[in-house]
């Protein structure tokens, strides 16, 4: 009696012959494990780049003041002001904003006139500043930024002073400083998520437009045809494999980021076992750019440059390897489109703050969407032969 065909077993079998294929292909291994590694090596030891200083604003700070504008000049200082008090004290403490801002102007304060020649007993501002152990360096930034504002304002004010008598000059700024404890925000925990998406965008658009298109050309699909493999068996089958490496691959680079440079995992395992599932959640969709790719593609040698269409942007613009808070506000209009982008905040969120997957539901939600718009694009374009 003949045994009954299994479209399950054969799934199976492609799966394992393709996966032999990957790791046979010096491609893949190198985007997938050695240029995220070598990233993390080189980012771990020299520190940020491109360092943007997220400083949280107060409700009731006054945003009309002198000093408020001139930190909204600062190209380095990111001012946050759509959180509530309650989110702010939560993110300075977990290292998600690196200071707290409250700035009230004394409006019973003299002003210095010619024609009333008193000084003010207070000072024309008061500061408020809170900062975290876990972003300290950052702080140090932000401290430079206001003293050299503060030293402005001084001046000025001494000038206004000079004009009149030798009268004891003013404090211009009555500045409070306060430290949150917090867990150190290290480099490491920047960028080791950023690269985690760099090495599943490079599998899953690379890897995915090259294999299909090597099978139509080299006709090895049109022959399963003649089998009675299903056609969701094989793309079922690669998909199986590519998932396989490309977890194997983020569980070495998250191990070697912990144990060697001190990548911070808030709950162990619970973590690790959360960053895989968005891992695979990441690499689904970035298979379907590569079934669009390599349905449009017409040869092998079209592929690079369709591929690096979709991928470069991402890999520039997406936080992989600096802050998107540091880029233009237009810009980071562009970044916050991106599926990179929200893939990398996730997993940042999971393995610095703690959060479980259901406390990332808007970053699913855009890659929900982002899923389906392209697995749309991806059947109309894939093709069989």
């Amino acid at each position: 009696m003949n045994q009954k065909y299994s479209n399950t077993r054969a799934t199976l079998a492609i799966a394992r012959a393709s996966f032999r294929s990957i790791l046979r292909s010096p491609s893949a291994v190198v985007f997938s494990l050695a240029f995220p590694l070598i990233f993390i090596v080189v980012f771990a030891n020299i520190g940020g780049g491109g360092m943007s200083v997220d400083v949280g604003v107060a409700k009731g700070c006054d945003t009309t003041s002198v000093i408020y504008k001139a930190l909204a000049k600062n190209k380095i200082i990111h001012l946050i002001k759509d959180q509530s008090a309650d989110e702010m004290n939560k993110n300075l403490a977990k290292g998600s904003i690196d200071a707290i801002l409250d700035l009230k102007v004394n409006k019973d304060a003299l002003s210095i006139n010619p024609l009333a020649p008193a000084i003010p007993q207070k000072a024309p501002f008061e500061v408020n500043v809170q900062y975290s152990h876990a972003s300290a360096d950052k702080g140090a930034v932000l401290k430079s930024a206001l003293n050299n504002i503060f030293y402005q304002i001084q001046s000025v004010q001494v000038k206004e002073i000079q004009k009149l008598s030798p009268v004891p000059i003013p404090k211009a700024v009555d500045l409070k400083e306060t430290v949150v404890t917090g867990r150190e925000y290290k480099y490491i925990d920047f960028i080791l998520p950023g690269q985690l998406g760099f090495s599943l965008l490079s599998s899953g658009v690379f890897g995915t437009a090259f294999v299909f298109l090597s099978l139509r050309i080299t006709l090895v699909i049109k022959r399963f045809f003649a089998t009675p493999v299903k056609r969701s068996s094989i793309v079922l089958g690669e998909a199986i494999a590519r998932i396989v490496f490309a977890l194997l691959g983020a569980l070495f680079i998250i191990v070697i980021g912990h144990f060697v440079f001190g990548f911070t995992l808030i709950h162990g395992i619970t973590t690790v076992l959360n960053m895989l599932v968005l891992c695979t959640i990441g690499l689904i969709i970035f298979m379907g750019f590569g079934f669009t790719i390599s349905g449009i593609a017409k040869n092998e040698s079209s592929i690079p440059p369709i591929s690096n269409i979709i991928t470069m942007p991402q890999f520039l613009l997406s936080g992989t390897f600096f802050s998107v808070t540091a880029f233009p506000v237009w810009l980071q209009h562009l970044s916050n489109v991106l599926p990179l982008t929200h893939l990398n905040n996730a997993m940042r969120k999971v393995a610095f703050e703690g959060a479980g997957l259901g406390d990332v539901t808007h970053q699913l939600f855009i890659l929900l969407l982002w899923g389906i718009g392209v697995y749309a694009v991806a059947v109309k374009t894939f093709k069989w032969e």
